[in-house]
């Protein structure tokens, strides 16, 4: 079976956007794949998080997304930095990654330009310990966004690079994983095209309904259609993308006819009737979550049974790296 890996950073809570995209392909991918999801903690270490909030966060990261439904008994997911082979291959990778290259990587040079006073080498190497991520496990296969397309090339060129050297053909070179079906994209509530963390925009899956109801009151609207069959604006057509994702189609239908005729003062009752379909899809997600988080001794057996599985896996890459460069016991 081909193994799909996917690294999941400590920071924030997850929220809509996540879910219909990343999270719902991530349901599909564990019923036909081998899975490795992972909770990246030493990734987090870059930005020097406190060390109570960094348990927290991992914490609340995993207890969403087996609140939303990552399987342990279908998929492994664990964390990060219970997996050490992870650091060794991070190191062995290093000896073969060129100060050059890692210094035009995108990310590394919009970091530093954002944080000149935490230029720290773990950012610099970034993209080395992601590929150790991936080649631990020899993933064929990593879904990934736009912004990190070009760390996943910088992984396939570690792998070649190490084949090369060794004169072997170990590594496999990972692709990115293409989904049979084009992703939902959930635009944010300020009029912008992408609901995210740092964009401030986000409707959580832990956030209560009053809160929801808040924040869809505050959406960016206007007047209304100024006649029939009025070009309708980017940020009216960010509400209505939402509501065709949480809404029945007859709703949908019944708004869009509204304006397509040019009707005018039903915004209010439009955004009452989204925060009200958004509230009984994440409900029961936001329970879940906080009955896992609460919950320590499956948080535990959960992690435990996570790590003995990537271990396992990662135990066989490291003995057979040692091997191939020349690492041989006595």
């Amino acid at each position: 079976m081909e193994t799909v890996l996917s690294g999941i950073r400590p920071t924030g809570n997850l929220h809509l956007g996540n879910y219909f995209g990343a999270i719902v392909n991530f349901l599909k991918m564990q019923e036909a794949y081998k899975c490795y999801f992972f909770i990246a903690d030493w990734h987090a270490l870059t930005t020097h998080p406190d060390p109570k909030m960094l348990n927290d966060n991992v914490r609340n990261i995993l207890a969403e997304y087996l609140a939303c439904g990552i399987d342990p008994d279908k998929a492994t997911i664990y964390v990060q930095s219970d997996v050490p082979e992870i650091a060794e291959l991070y190191l062995l990778l290093n000896m073969q990654a060129y100060l050059g290259e890692l210094e035009k990587t995108v990310s590394f040079k919009e970091k530093a330009r954002q944080n000149p006073n935490n230029i720290n080498a773990g950012l610099l190497t970034y993209p080395v310990l992601q590929a150790a991520d991936i080649l631990i496990h020899n993933a064929d296969y990593v879904p990934v966004g736009k912004d990190q397309e070009q760390h996943l090339e910088m992984t396939r060129n570690y792998a070649k690079r190490f084949n090369y050297k060794y004169g072997v053909d170990y590594f496999k070179e990972p692709k990115a994983f293409a989904s049979d079906q084009q992703m939902i994209k959930i635009p944010g509530l300020d009029g912008s095209g992408k609901m995210g963390k740092s964009e401030g925009n986000c409707i959580y899956l832990i956030d209560e309904p009053k809160m929801i109801e808040k924040k869809i009151k505050g959406a960016l609207t206007d007047n209304g259609p100024e006649g029939e069959n009025t070009p309708m604006p980017d940020y009216i057509k960010n509400l209505f993308t939402i509501l065709e994702t949480v809404s029945t189609p007859e709703v949908v239908a019944y708004y869009s006819n509204l304006w397509n005729t040019g009707s005018q003062k039903w915004y209010g009752n439009l955004k009452k009737q989204l925060a009200e379909d958004i509230i009984n899809i994440t409900a029961p997600i936001r329970e879940r979550i906080n009955d896992i988080k609460n919950d320590n001794a499956y948080l535990a057996k959960v992690t435990k049974i996570g790590a003995e599985k990537a271990r396992e896996s990662a135990q066989k890459t490291i003995k057979e790296v040692r091997e191939i460069i020349g690492f041989k016991s006595f």
